[in-house]
């Protein structure tokens, strides 16, 4: 018995000095390389996070829906029990971000809460502004409430159109199916080369360009890329390009397709009057808009065009502008000279004048307390504010540029001629490439 005792306590030593040994000379290396192999990487997955407008919002319900007409965001908010107290801080709080009385009938609002219907707890509340934009109401401590805007990713895709002019480029472009806005957007870039207004039946057109996307669904088209129109049998290429962080409409020579406009239309005194929607007027004592910018100004002050253009009325108004020149300038812009005491000698309904050219005189015909200019621009047939009128200077390719400028248009230009070549010219198509 004693003697099977001590032969279990021998077996029971060796062992332990045989663990001993293995522990103390196992290359340290190996332990740790036997170590990771023995965990699959199964075992250590991480579980997926569910993200939403850029906060977690696992385990909660969620609820969707478009503000109603006549529905404030404490309607929204009341009917997930949040209180008055924290609709009012909520309130005071977003107004440097975004002011809560703003929001519009129709747009989309998230409320991420949780508990059930009797004992709900609104962690988030987020309104979209429009299709990228939207605002996060972080309410989980009610008395510190974190307001933050924030983005939709936009994915861009390329696309194609290509088409012959039946009778306008907008009517080509519908008619087709594609989207009547491209016309809008080539009228503006090509606004100095080409009037729009005087395309012909067979002129045609093609351009690149990138469709936005956000969440799969195409919410509008951004840059024109490239471009060229046949008009009137000559081509003319638009390129996208940034020169020096201005990103700019270039020719296939690298000169710009934009050209300047004055900033005003004389040498004035002051600015007696601004752009308004409301403004006494003090002949005829009534509030009404004034859409332009009166320039006072001496009698006989010489009155200049802004920009070069085509003279397309001439006229006097008795009980509005008095004697008035209107100039178009392009398919985008028309200038408004009212008030005038007289013309310059050979200004005329139909005449082509320069940009800086003496056009008439400073007066106070037609609807006026005293001599000035009341100057106006309208886009597109609609005013505009004249002092906010953006106008790029045109500046060409620089020459330290220029060849790298032409090496990376070349591909381009070789596309459009190529493309616009292809197949029948009449059928207009569209191809999607992502980016």
């Amino acid at each position: 018995m004693l003697r099977n005792t001590i032969t279990d306590l021998l077996i029971v030593l060796l062992l332990g000095i045989g663990v001993l040994l293995i522990i103390v000379f196992y290359p340290a290396e190996e332990e740790s390389a036997d170590r990771f192999q023995a965990i699959s990487p199964r075992e250590i997955a991480l579980p997926e996070v569910n993200i939403a407008f850029g906060v977690e919002v696992d385990s909660l319900q969620h609820h969707s829906a478009k503000v109603r007409r006549n529905e404030h965001v404490s309607d929204i908010l009341r009917r997930f029990d949040v209180d008055y107290a924290t609709i009012d801080r909520l309130a005071r709080q977003s107004k440097e971000i975004f002011d809560v009385r703003k929001i519009k009938r129709g747009n989309s609002y998230h409320i991420y809460y949780s508990g059930g219907d009797t004992a709900r707890r609104v962690h988030y509340f987020i309104y979209e502004e429009d299709k990228i934009n939207y605002v996060t109401y972080d309410l989980r401590d009610p008395f510190n409430i974190d307001i933050l805007k924030g983005q939709k990713v936009v994915k861009k895709k390329q696309a194609w159109v290509k088409g012959t002019i039946d009778n306008s480029l907008w009517m080509t472009l519908s008619n087709s199916g594609n989207d009547p806005l491209l016309a809008l957007k080539l009228s503006e870039i090509y606004a100095w080369t080409i009037d729009f207004f005087d395309l012909r039946k067979g002129d045609r057109y093609i351009a690149r360009y990138n469709e936005n996307y956000v969440d799969g669904e195409k919410i509008g088209n951004g840059q024109v890329l490239s471009a060229l129109m046949e008009h009137k049998g000559e081509r003319f290429y638009a390129f996208y390009y940034d020169q020096d962080t201005i990103d700019d409409y270039f020719d296939e020579k690298g000169a710009s397709l934009r050209r300047t406009l004055l900033k005003a239309p004389l040498n004035y005194r002051r600015i007696s009057s601004g752009y308004s929607s409301n403004r006494y007027h003090p002949v005829l004592k009534i509030y009404r808009p004034h859409r332009g910018v009166d320039y006072a100004a001496p009698r006989g002050t010489h009155v200049f065009s802004i920009g070069d253009g085509e003279v397309i009325e001439k006229g006097y108004e008795r009980r509005g502008g008095g004697r008035y020149l209107k100039i178009k300038h392009n398919s985008m812009y028309t200038s408004v000279y009212m008030h005038l005491s007289g013309y310059a000698s050979g200004i005329y309904t139909g005449k082509r004048v320069k940009q800086g050219q003496r056009i008439g005189f400073v007066g106070s015909s037609g609807l006026a307390t005293g001599p000035h200019l009341d100057f106006r621009i309208y886009k597109h047939g609609s005013a505009v504010n004249p002092l906010r009128v953006e106008s790029p200077p045109a500046k060409p390719i620089d020459s330290s540029q220029l060849k790298e400028y032409k090496n990376f248009i070349k591909p381009l230009k070789a596309e459009l001629d190529e493309r616009l070549e292809e197949g029948d010219s009449k059928i207009v198509f569209r191809e999607n490439h992502g980016l």
